[in-house]
């Protein structure tokens, strides 16, 4: 390897191991030192400060920091020091290895020497680490030959990465064209750029920058000098900027920004939805002041509020009329607020518009609506509470009687079945207007709910008086209503409280009013009844009652039953009727009759009817791993179940779950509910039918069914009712009997099985059997049954 040493400035080299090796003239000039007395000595025998023990040590930490300039005190041969930088750069072998250093001696200088002379003498290596952004110098290559420390940090490159990389690379394939044309630019036109980019760094994070760069002549070549400032934040600013305006622009109601000229304020902003209120573009309103849609000589007071306030600089907030462009008058909820600058001196307003006008027109119709019903006009529940307290209140003071009425029309769900929701809608009205009619202006008539209604007399001077008023309500209340030229029989079950013997709050009144009503609607007629401390008893009672069967099942309180029916010649059993128990944990074992009709009022029917229907599937597997698939069961159903959307897929379900033919389950209804709502049945009758499952009627004969509808349902068994099987007498042709013979011939003229069901003597037994039903059941024949009883009475009639 072979070395020059530069004669124009002071320069010498240093071996590896930080001896001097070389020195030339212009050293000797610079130092005093002779090349003979300077060669073979440490180089920190010209350092000032730097023992010879130390010297090793100093050599070290200059050639660790080579690349930049080092600023020095060197020793002068003549006793004097010299100030200067001192700056060390390797010289690599082929090999690789770095044997010599080349040490150059710059900026030599004084205390004489000016601080502008010094200032401009520092090396620009040593300032750019300490620039802010990133500092860098391209070739006409585009690669990096100067960076600063702030580059290498922002394109995470170590240098010798850095000193291979092009410019180019930092962007992405997009961005490139951009940069290579500023580039070029740069070179050969010498423009000064500036360029918005993205910088990807080595992890391929991605950082906004601000890029300049402008051409330098330096040392007969060409650069690129360029400077990059990370806008991250900028664009932070910019977005949020762009989204507040955005939000401004999307705002429903509408927004006003103006300035403050001397008692004016020139509006600089509006956002569409201003443009939208008031009919005027942001064009025609831009420079006036806010106040110029002002309805003359209206809402004085408002006006007067603004304009202190903006006087004041503060905020506030009005309702007022202004003018649209076109001249309408609107209403105007206006919120201004100041907005204050850094040194808190009030420059603009913000104004935000509300277009109330239709709020305002409104209020009078929705504070009727909010205490009326929308359908009758009557009192809704809000203004019968308000009402009947004010009623309580004025009676309190007068020593006077109040009467509470609760009237619930009878069987309106059978009015909107079969007339129609618009049929029932028109009753509802008519029932409405007949009892505003029966009653005086100072009386309250609402709809609590439905087909509910409460009536609240004050003033009442006796009991009697209330009787004669509430008479008159009754003949009101059993008027046939007339609708598309048909009469709809209407009538209701009224219950009557009296203020102060049956409460004396509002909620105590409507409670004894609505326990009395319950009372009469039970009797199935239009009937009144008063509370009682015996009705309060009997709801109270009901209301254990209710509470309970919400236990029963799972508390496993409820059992089954299952009671035959024999065939009339063989004496053969052909089917079970499953039968519920409630095992009460107080009142002791109870029969359907004592809570299925409250069960079916409150709904708790369904979940014991899945119960019912689990416990009969489970008896029919029984039955089938005995080996006996012709004994179906019957399962009784009320309307309730039926009528629940998922009542056919949960039989279906639970066939499969159990393994089960469908002719192993009999569906059973009483007769009466056919006629509840025929189209309801109608289309159970016939998913039934798909299904294969038999569907019996019970207690035949106790309704008035049309005999044509029974055909078209496709009714697998008929039972005799109960009624005309105990009419059945010892004498065979006695009256008494007619009425079961008749039955029979009409099932089988119908081609249906007739089943002869609580025969309880011989006489019965015999008669239903010489006249053809094809199975018996009753008490006579057997008892309900036990599950195991069951199952052993198949078993024992199986052949052997």
């Amino acid at each position: 390897m072979t070395t020059s040493i530069p004669t124009a400035n002071a320069a010498f080299l240093i071996d590896a191991g930080g001896t001097i090796a070389a020195w030339n003239n212009a050293c000797e000039k610079l130092l005093g030192f002779t090349a003979n007395a300077a060669i073979g000595q440490p180089l920190g025998m010209l350092l000032i400060g730097t023992l010879p023990e130390d010297s090793e040590e100093r050599w070290r930490g200059l050639a660790e920091n080579h690349g930049r300039t080092n600023t020095v005190v060197l020793r002068h041969a003549g006793g004097g020091t010299v100030n200067a930088e001192l700056a060390l750069s390797p010289q690599i072998g082929l090999d690789g290895v770095t044997r010599v250093w080349v040490a150059a001696i710059d900026n030599v200088h004084d205390e004489t020497t000016p601080e502008s002379v010094l200032v401009g003498r520092t090396p620009l290596a040593a300032v750019i680490d300490f620039l802010p952004g990133t500092v860098y110098a391209l070739n006409r290559d585009g690669r990096f030959v100067l960076w600063n420390r702030n580059h290498e940090r922002v394109t995470e490159m170590a240098p010798e990465e850095m000193g291979a990389a092009s410019a180019l690379e930092l962007f992405d394939l997009q961005t490139r064209p951009r940069i290579a044309e500023s580039i070029r630019r740069v070179f050969e036109h010498g423009e000064e750029v500036t360029i918005e980019a993205d910088v990807i760094s080595r992890s391929g994070r991605e950082i906004p920058m601000l890029l300049c760069g402008a051409r330098v002549n330096c040392n007969g070549g060409q650069y690129l000098f360029g400077m990059g400032i990370d806008i991250t934040a900028r664009r932070r600013q910019e977005r949020m900027l762009r989204l507040r305006e955005r939000a401004l622009h999307a705002a429903d109601n509408g927004i006003v920004i103006t300035g403050i000229d001397g008692r004016d304020c020139p509006i600089e902003y509006v956002n569409p939805a201003f443009e939208r209120i008031t009919g005027y573009s942001a064009i025609e309103v831009i420079g006036r002041d806010s106040r110029f849609m002002a309805a003359p000589d209206m809402d004085m007071n408002e006006h007067f509020q603004v304009d202190e306030a903006i006087a004041k600089r503060q905020p506030v907030n009005v309702v007022f009329r202004n003018l649209r462009k076109n001249g309408e008058l609107f209403w105007n909820d206006l919120s201004i607020t100041p907005v204050q600058d850094e040194r808190g001196s009030v420059t603009h307003f913000i104004g935000v518009i509300m277009d109330v006008t239709a709020s305002k027109q409104r209020t009078a119709h929705l504070e009727h609506e909010v205490n009326h019903d929308p359908l009758t006009g009557l009192a809704n529940r809000n203004l019968l509470w308000d009402r009947l307290e004010q009623a309580l209140h004025m009676a309190q003071r007068q020593k006077s009687l109040i009467g509470i009425l609760l009237i619930d029309l009878n069987n309106f769900k059978n009015i909107n079945d079969t007339f129609g929701h618009e049929a029932g809608d028109v009753v509802l009205k008519v029932v409405a207007r007949r009892l505003l009619a029966s009653v005086r202006d100072s009386d309250t008539v609402a709809r609590l709910s439905g087909d509910e209604f409460v009536l609240v007399l004050v003033n009442q001077p006796s009991l009697r008086y209330t009787l004669r008023m509430i008479a008159r309500l009754r003949r009101g209340l059993t008027q046939p209503v007339t609708f598309m030229h048909r009469e709809i029989e209407v009538g209701a079950s009224l219950g009557v409280a009296v203020y102060p013997h049956d409460g004396l709050t509002a909620a105590d009144l409507v409670r004894s009013a609505d326990v009395a009503m319950y009372h009469a609607k039970a009797t199935g007629r239009n009937e009144i009844y008063f509370f009682s401390n015996e009705m309060k008893s009997a709801t109270e009672a009901r209301e254990l009652l209710d509470t309970g069967m919400s236990h029963a099942v799972e508390r496993g309180e409820l059992f089954m039953l299952y009671q035959p029916c024999i065939d009339a010649r063989s004496g053969k059993v052909t089917c079970f009727e499953a039968l519920l128990r409630w095992r009460h944990p107080e009142q002791g074992v109870l029969l359907p009759s004592s809570f299925l009709a409250e069960a079916e009022e409150n709904g708790r029917i369904v979940e014991f009817g899945a119960w019912v229907l689990d416990q009969a599937c489970a008896f029919l597997r029984d039955l089938k791993h005995l080996g006996v698939n012709d004994v179906p069961v019957t399962v009784n159903i009320s309307a309730r179940e039926y009528g629940q959307q998922d009542f056919v897929s949960n039989i279906v379900s639970r066939l499969k779950a159990y393994g089960l033919a469908p002719e192993s389950l009999q569906i059973e209804l009483r007769e009466e509910t056919l006629i509840r709502n025929p189209g309801q049945v109608r289309e159970l009758a016939v998913r039934l039918r798909q299904l294969g499952l038999t569907l019996s009627i019970d207690e035949f004969g106790h309704g008035m069914t049309d005999l044509g509808f029974l055909r078209e349902l496709s009714v697998g068994q008929l039972k005799l009712s109960k009624e005309a099987v105990h009419a059945i007498t010892d004498e065979l042709d006695a009256d008494g009997s007619t009425m079961a013979r008749t039955l029979i011939d009409i099932g089988h003229n119908l081609r249906m099985p007739v089943i002869g069901e609580a025969v309880e003597t011989n006489a019965q037994r015999d008669f239903l059997t010489m006249h053809g039903c094809e199975a018996l059941q009753g008490l006579l024949l057997s008892e309900p049954i036990t599950l195991d009883a069951a199952r052993d009475m198949v078993r024992d009639r199986m052949p052997a």
